[in-house]
């Protein structure tokens, strides 16, 4: 009867904190990044109608969320560098894929703020395959 209670709680203790770490794992996994979501959370937020600067309780129309998505990055392009907005571009477009018909024209607009300002040269240094090399174009198509 000890041996068999023994070879039980080896059992166990071997087997629960194998079971524990790979349930823990998946878990993780399956859970939403913060990243991504909160993209898409963004947009629709931005994207809402918003009243009038001058006071006038008359709407504005609600801008296009690629519109809002490129706003954000030329932003993030200008306050950071090239790099950070295309991987922001690329998991916009993964999370939200009626933004990827955009993407091209992102990629290139990022692409031209990159050479005002960092030079040709210097922008090509941040290429990367985003939109099919679209920020490339950008850079040779404005330097």
């Amino acid at each position: 009867m000890t041996h068999t209670v023994r070879r039980i709680g080896r059992t166990l203790a071997f087997v629960l904190p194998v079971v524990m770490v790979l349930s823990g794992t998946l878990a993780v996994t399956a859970v939403p990044w913060a990243a991504s979501n909160s993209d898409s959370q963004l947009l629709a937020a931005s994207a809402r109608t918003v009243s009038d600067a001058k006071g006038a309780d008359a709407a504005v129309k609600p801008r296009a969320p690629q519109d809002v998505l490129r706003d954000r990055l030329l932003q993030e392009l200008r306050a950071k560098d090239p790099g950070v907005a295309l991987t922001d571009l690329q998991r916009a477009v993964e999370g939200r894929p009626s933004l990827a018909k955009h993407c091209m024209s992102i990629a290139k607009t990022l692409g031209k703020a990159a050479v005002d300002k960092y030079g040709p040269t210097r922008a090509h240094r941040f290429s990367r395959p985003v939109c099919d090399t679209s920020f490339a174009s950008g850079v040779a198509q404005f330097s």
